[in-house]
C-alpha cells in the first residue's frame, strides 16, 4: 500500500476540528460486525497502511497529537513494519503487555472534550462501553461520526454481486424449517421478532450465498427481519436474479432495499420485542429501534453452528478434495524446491489454482498464510510483491490455507521442512504436535467449554518455558465464512459449551520471531463419545485428510499413544484419498504416511 497516510492522517484531523471531536475511534468492520469487511467499509486499513489481503484486526484512535492503532499478538510484527512512516503507532491489545483501549481513552481524553466514532461501524456492545465508561469520566460520546464520509473522496462503493441458491440437497434442511427454529428460538428469549444483522447468520438462514461481497466467505450484504407474521430480507436488488427471486418467493420472503432497515425498525410496532445480538448489530441500526429491543440471540448462533448429517457427510467429500489438492500442490514444492525459482507468492498462486481447479470449489476460504523461515514466525504473514522472498536453503515452510467448497468449508494448516530441519525446529514441532494431538483425543463432559480444553494443547509448550498467545481453535461455518462462533477453543472465557455437530479447529502454534513459524492444524467435530453413569461424554473426532512431516517428529519425547495417534490418523488419510490419486500420487502418499517409529 503507497505511504500517503500523513495526509490522509491530516485530512481526518481538519475534520474532527470541523465537526467538534477531540478523539476519533475507527473500527476495522462493518454494518453487520463482519471479520472481513468489502473494501467500502476498510477505512481504517487504508487510513494506517495496517492493511492484507485478509484483512487485519486493529482499531484506530486519533487525536490532535496522537494517531494510535490497538492489534493483537497475531499482527504485531506486521503492523510494526507497516506502520512506520504513517503516523501511527502500534499498541498491543493482549499479551503481557497490553494496553485496553477504552482504558486509554479514559485516561487521555479530559472531561468536557468529545470522542467520535461511525455508529455503523462498532456493535452496541463495545460502543454502549466506550460511553458509559467515558460519561462516568465526564467525556462526551458522539456516535456519528462517519468520518470516511469526509475524508474519504476515492471511497469504493458497496459491492453489488450477484447472489446464488445453496443446494437444499447439500445443506440438509428448507429455509422453511430455520425459520420455524429461529422463531422458537426468538420466543424463548421473550421476544416476538428478530434482526439480523450478521452476515453468515443471514446466509445460513436464507440457504443463499454470493461470491465477492465479502472476500473468501460467500456471504451477501443484507439484514433479515423476521416474525411470525412478516419476513423481509434488505438487500440491492441489482444483487438479485430471477432464481433467488423465486427462491424468496416460495418462502414468503418479501424485499426492500438495503438502506431501508433504519427506517423499518424506526416504524416497528410499539408493542414489539426486537431480539437483536448487542456484539453483531450496528449502533448506529441500535439508535434507530422505535421499539423496545432485546438483547440475545445466542440461541440463534448455536443453531447455526451444530451441523446435521447431511452437511458433515458433504464436508468429507470437501475434506477430501482439499487432500488431493494439497497432494498436488506438496508434490510440486517438493518437485521444483531445488531449483530455487519457487518464491511464497508463486507458490500462494499455485495453491490457488490447484484448489479453484474442482468444479466445487468456489473460492479460497481466506489468502493463504504461507511463510518461508523468519515469515513463518509473522502468524497472519501474506507474501506481498515486496516481502515475497524465495523458498531457498534449508528450513521451515508454513502454509494455512482452506477453500470455499459447495460441500463446505476447509482450513488447514501444515508446516513442513525442505532441505534439513535442525534438532531445535524438530523438537519445537513435535512439541506443538504433542499439544495437537492431546486436544484431538480428548474426552469431556456434556456442557465443557473451549476454555476448559484450551490448555491441554498449550501444555507441553508451557513446560518447556514457551507458548503462542492466539486461539487454539475456532468454529467453521459450512459453506459460509472459515471463521464462525459462537464456539471456540482459547484461554479467554466463552460460555458456550461444545456441543455435538460443533466444528472447531485444533490449531496450536510456536513462533520464534525472526527464524520459523511452527502451526499444526486440523479441523475437528464434536461428537457423542459414551454415557455413563456420571453423564453424557463428548469427543473430537479429526475431519482433515493430510499427512503431517514424519521428518519433523522427534519420537524421543514422544509416548507410544501419541505415535499410535500420527499412525492411525496417516492410515486413515491414505485410504481415504488414494481412490482419488494418480499411481505417482498415491506412491508419494504412501511414502508420507509411512508408520512413524522410534
Amino acid at each position: 500500500m503507497e505511504k500517503k497516510n500523513l495526509e490522509y492522517l491530516a485530512r481526518l484531523r481538519k475534520a474532527m476540528s470541523e465537526h467538534g471531536i477531540d478523539a476519533v475511534v475507527i473500527s476495522s468492520t462493518d454494518p453487520h460486525q463482519s471479520e472481513l469487511p468489502p473494501l467500502h467499509w476498510r477505512g481504517r486499513e487504508w487510513l494506517t497502511g495496517f492493511w492484507s489481503g485478509n484483512g487485519t484486526n486493529g482499531t484506530a484512535v486519533v487525536t490532535a497529537d496522537k494517531a494510535l492503532c490497538w492489534t493483537d499478538s497475531r499482527y504485531f510484527i506486521q503492523a510494526e513494519e507497516q506502520l512506520k512512516g504513517t503516523g501511527f503507532s502500534m499498541m498491543k491489545e493482549d499479551g503481557p503487555d497490553a494496553v485496553d483501549l477504552v482504558d486509554w481513552l479514559v485516561e487521555n481524553v479530559n472531561s468536557g472534550q468529545t470522542v467520535g466514532i461511525d455508529g455503523m461501524t462498532f456493535s452496541v456492545a463495545y460502543a454502549q462501553r466506550m460511553q458509559q465508561e467515558l460519561a462516568d469520566n465526564g467525556v462526551k460520546f458522539n456516535d456519528y461520526f462517519p468520518q470516511f464520509d469526509y475524508i474519504y473522496p476515492e471511497r469504493p462503493g458497496r459491492p453489488m454481486n450477484k447472489i446464488f441458491i445453496h443446494d437444499e440437497k447439500i445443506v440438509g434442511e428448507t429455509v422453511q424449517s430455520k425459520m420455524d427454529r429461529i422463531i422458537t428460538e426468538v420466543k424463548a428469549e421473550l421476544a416476538n421478532a428478530v434482526l439480523l444483522s450478521a452476515l453468515d447468520d443471514i446466509a445460513w438462514a436464507t440457504n443463499l450465498r454470493a461470491a465477492g461481497d465479502i472476500a473468501f466467505s460467500p456471504m451477501y450484504l443484507s439484514y433479515l427481519y423476521i416474525s411470525p407474521e412478516q419476513k423481509v430480507l434488505f438487500v440491492d436488488s441489482e444483487k438479485l436474479t430471477p432464481e433467488v427471486e423465486a427462491h424468496l418467493k416460495k418462502y414468503d420472503i418479501e424485499v426492500k432495499p438495503y438502506d431501508a432497515v433504519l427506517d423499518f425498525v424506526a416504524a416497528l410496532p410499539k408493542e414489539t420485542r426486537l431480539l437483536i445480538d448487542p456484539a453483531k448489530t450496528a449502533r448506529g441500526v441500535y439508535d434507530k429501534i422505535g421499539c423496545t429491543p432485546v438483547f440475545g440471540g445466542a440461541g440463534i448462533a448455536r443453531l447455526k453452528s451444530i451441523k446435521n448429517d447431511t452437511m458433515l457427510s458433504n464436508l468429507a467429500i470437501a475434506m477430501e478434495k482439499d487432500g488431493v489438492a494439497l497432494t498436488k500442490f506438496f508434490m510440486m514444492v517438493e518437485s521444483e524446491y531445488p531449483s530455487g525459482k519457487l518464491t511464497e507468492l508463486e507458490l500462494s498462486r499455485r495453491l490457488r489454482a490447484l484448489r479453484l481447479a474442482d468444479p466445487a470449489c468456489v473460492d479460497e476460504s481466506f489468502a493463504p498464510i504461507l511463510g518461508w523461515n523468519a515469515h513463518g514466525a509473522i502468524v497472519h504473514y501474506e507474501a506481498t510483491e515486496e516481502t515475497d522472498i524465495a523458498i531457498e536453503g534449508d528450513g521451515l515452510l508454513l502454509v494455512d490455507s482452506g477453500g470455499q467448497y459447495t460441500f463446505g468449508t476447509t482450513d488447514i494448516t501444515r508446516t513442513v521442512a525442505l532441505g534439513k530441519a535442525t534438532d531445535e525446529q524438530r523438537h519445537d514441532f513435535t512439541l506443538v504436535m504433542k499439544g495437537h494431538i492431546a486436544l484431538a483425543t480428548v474426552k469431556f463432559p456434556e456442557g465443557t467449554r473451549g476454555a476448559q480444553l484450551d490448555v491441554l494443547a498449550r501444555q507441553f509448550l508451557w513446560n518447556d518455558g514457551k507458548a503462542y498467545y492466539h486461539g487454539t481453535g475456532h468454529g467453521v461455518g459450512f459453506f459460509i465464512n472459515c471463521h464462525e462462533g459462537p464456539q471456540n477453543i482459547r484461554l479467554n472465557e466463552n460460555p458456550t459449551a461444545l456441543q455435538p455437530g460443533m466444528i472447531t479447529s485444533n490449531e496450536p502454534g510456536l513462533y520464534i520471531e525472526g527464524r520459523y513459524g511452527i502451526r499444526c492444524e486440523n479441523l475437528i467435530v464434536t461428537e457423542p463419545w459414551k454415557t455413563t453413569d456420571f453423564g453424557r461424554f463428548l469427543q473430537f473426532n479429526t475431519m482433515t485428510l493430510f499427512p503431517f512431516d514424519l521428518n519433523l517428529f522427534d519420537t524421543s519425547i514422544m509416548s507410544d499413544a501419541e505415535i499410535k495417534w500420527v499412525n492411525d490418523y496417516h492410515e486413515m488419510v491414505r485410504a481415504r484419498l488414494t481412490p482419488f490419486l494418480t499411481p505417482e500420487e498415491a506412491a508419494w502418499m504412501a511414502e508420507k504416511t509411512r508408520p512413524l517409529t522410534r
